[in-house]
């Protein structure tokens, strides 16, 4: 039980982001374009939370897909609600200056 809740509530592997980073995932920035505006990692896109049910098409295959916000609240919704919809190989990265650090 405990490697269930350590590996849902730990922040992803930096590992694990670089090697996605590195075979070019989809970068999804879910924060609001005022945030997105402030800064965000190279090779992001801007699809704020609200806006994901609208913009499913842009999803359609993508490989590989890390989703990202503020504070990894709203990539945790992401994350979740693009899986309902059908929509895999999604790693929820946390905040976006954690995905920064190793888009260069």
């Amino acid at each position: 039980m405990f490697d269930f809740l350590k590996k849902i509530f730990s922040p992803i592997e930096r590992a694990d982001l670089t090697e996605l980073i590195k075979k070019k995932a989809y970068l999804v920035d879910v924060r609001t374009p005022g945030e997105y505006a402030q800064g965000h990692p190279k090779g992001s896109v801007n699809i704020p939370l609200d806006k994901l049910a609208s913009n499913l098409d842009k999803f359609k295959g993508k490989k590989d897909i890390i989703v990202f916000c503020r504070s990894g609240n709203r990539s945790s919704q992401a994350k979740s609600f693009l899986e309902s919809k059908g929509v895999s190989n999604i790693t929820d990265g946390g905040t976006w200056d954690n995905v920064a650090q190793y888009t260069g």
